[in-house]
């Protein structure tokens, strides 16, 4: 049997991961990545650091207990980093990491076609539901 050196099982780990197979661990990074508010945060933090309330401004509809849970999850996962600047009262800020920042192009294209093709996507769905609604039977008198 061959000798492996370290470099080479990590690779083949790696290689082995595969989103589609129940198991794969990468599925919890997709199911992160996939979530509307954290897509909306990391965008919002695009241009440099912010502070809870600024978030909380800029990401209209959240809820105190989704954008700290968001907030929360972000900063475990090493997307954002949270520093704790001393003062009455205290000041957070939040910031991207380098692996957040690697990760903010390919989030900023979501957002960016989703408001490009919001129009064409209503107008499908309604399209399909008055398709779906000419093919139920009619409603007895």
């Amino acid at each position: 049997m061959a000798t492996r050196t370290a470099a080479q099982r990590r690779a083949e780990a790696r290689a082995a991961y595969d989103a589609y197979l129940a198991t794969c661990p990468a599925r919890q990074l997709l199911d992160r990545i996939s979530d509307k508010w954290v897509s909306l945060v990391l965008n919002a933090l695009a241009d440099g650091p912010l502070r809870y309330r600024d978030l909380e401004r800029i990401i209209a509809g959240v809820s105190q207990k989704m954008l700290t849970q968001t907030l929360r999850a972000l900063e475990r996962d090493g997307l954002l980093s949270r520093t704790v600047t001393p003062a009455v009262p205290a000041r957070v800020d939040y910031e991207l990491t380098p692996l957040g920042r690697s990760l903010l192009p390919v989030m900023a294209a979501i957002k960016a076609w989703a408001e490009t093709h919001i129009e064409e996507v209503r107008t499908a769905r309604t399209d399909y539901d008055r398709g779906v609604a000419a093919e139920l039977p009619a409603p007895r008198p």
